[in-house]
């Protein structure tokens, strides 16, 4: 978290309207009010000091991969020839913007990268693999993993207890 979400104290209120947005974020501010038990200007502000202090990251919608036809899932791990700055930096931003790259991870000890891919079906992987890692000289050593059931997939987070003031 930054700087100002370190310093931000998070009351029981607050705490509920995470979980509430953690669990259904298009509830209408209204709606996330009247199951907060609290008034709708005291929801707005609140949730928009918890987005100014980066508590809350943004809004998304959960997508079905297997209905959008992206049901192929790989963690695949990566490792450098160089680990300097640079090369890690520059491998990380190439990787982080492509769309099939859903989460990107610097691990230690072990492989330099974790990401975790969501494409169609293997040639989509296969053009994956040509993308990023085939044509990149500092890549040494790329192994994957393939999902073959899901047995969950959870964004949400354990929240803290409130703070006692």
């Amino acid at each position: 978290m930054s700087d100002s979400a370190d310093a931000l104290t998070l009351d029981a209120t607050d705490l509920r309207l995470l979980e509430l947005l953690q669990n259904d974020a298009s509830l209408t501010n209204q709606a996330l009010a009247e199951r907060a038990h609290v008034s709708p200007a005291t929801c707005l502000r609140r949730i928009a000091r918890l987005a100014a202090a980066g508590v809350i990251e943004r809004r998304v919608a959960l997508l079905s991969v297997e209905r959008l036809g992206a049901g192929l899932t790989a963690i695949v791990e990566i490792t450098l020839d160089r680990q300097g700055a640079e090369g890690l930096s520059a491998f990380e931003s190439r990787v982080a913007a492509d769309a099939a790259v859903q989460q990107c991870y610097r691990v230690s000890p072990g492989p330099d990268f974790v990401l975790v891919v969501q494409v169609a079906d293997m040639p989509g992987y296969h053009a994956l693999v040509q993308r990023l890692f085939t044509h990149d000289a500092n890549v040494r050593n790329v192994k994957a993993y393939f999902s073959v059931h899901r047995a969950k997939f959870d964004p949400r987070i354990a929240l803290p207890a409130p703070s006692r003031a």
